[in-house]
């Protein structure tokens, strides 16, 4: 396993997998589309290539990651990645479930003891999006990150950013990441930054198609308190997005409950976390 990075350093990652399919042109997407409902070798290669990514970061949040189903094989990927990767602290959000064929959701996959996991419906015409929202630390000084993927269409992302402005209304410290369907330049995206109170601190980063990148779907979007050191798109195309990754120094009021040994010494609200073994090394 890697080094933590210091205790106010954070490195970010956001990434939508496809649940672990690869995707190389638009007529793909109807040519090669029952690779959506049945699980193919490919998939397993491309989530080992995903995982030595997700290595490299302290919080990791994901989309479209399947929780276990026919089309993954009935594999966990979420566990799958943390394990491989050496994450201690993973929970997935199956927000779209299809009978045994898939699992679709969320995931965050974090180093650090998180004090508390919530999940979110997301409103929209129709049901299946969600919002993860992860606290670490307590009271006014708590970080929250939120790991979501919003709706297609312009009219269902204003109302999720009416929840989302109600939800972090009285929160200091926000991390905000996921694939949210709009460009930095949207009006919706303005909405959003204005409302929420929030920054993006390198807009207009391609990340879709992966192959032949040319529209801003994904975001990692902080609060004016969090400073933003270093923040890039990964050129990896194990999937139809590109990866999009931050580095940001945390201000002092911040306690991560990064050691263990202080997050037992303090009441927390523990959510139901799947325990993760140490890889095992060849």
């Amino acid at each position: 396993m890697i080094e933590q990075s210091e205790p106010r350093r954070l490195r970010l990652l956001s990434y939508n997998i496809q649940s672990g399919l690869t995707t190389r042109k638009y007529s793909q997407y109807l040519t090669r589309s029952w690779k959506h409902l049945v699980p193919v070798p490919s998939r397993m290669a491309n989530l080992d290539g995903i995982a030595r990514i997700l290595a490299e970061y302290d919080i990791v949040g994901l989309q479209e990651v399947d929780a276990g189903s026919l089309r993954s094989g009935f594999v966990n990927q979420v566990k799958y990645l943390a394990d491989y990767a050496g994450f201690e602290y993973v929970f997935d959000q199956a927000n779209r479930k299809i009978g045994m064929i898939s699992q679709h959701g969320n995931a965050v996959l974090s180093r650090i003891r998180p004090a508390a996991i919530t999940e979110h419906k997301l409103p929209g015409l129709i049901p299946g999006r969600g919002v993860l929202e992860i606290r670490f630390g307590a009271d006014a000084d708590a970080l929250h990150v939120l790991i979501l993927h919003m709706a297609l269409g312009r009219r269902g992302r204003l109302r999720q950013i009416e929840f989302l402005t109600e939800l972090v209304r009285d929160y200091r410290h926000v991390i905000l990441m996921g694939d949210l369907n709009c460009g930095s330049d949207s009006p919706e995206m303005s909405v959003l930054l204005t409302t929420a109170h929030l920054r993006e601190p390198a807009p207009g980063l391609y990340t879709f198609p992966s192959w032949r990148p040319d529209r801003q779907l994904d975001h990692i979007l902080v609060s004016p308190s969090i400073a933003v050191e270093r923040v890039a798109v990964l050129n990896h195309a194990y999937s139809d997005h590109l990866p999009i990754a931050m580095e940001v120094q945390l201000p002092e009021g911040i306690r991560l409950l990064g050691d263990l040994r202080l997050a037992a010494s303090l009441a927390l609200d523990t959510p139901e976390l799947i325990p993760v073994e140490p890889p095992v090394v060849p």
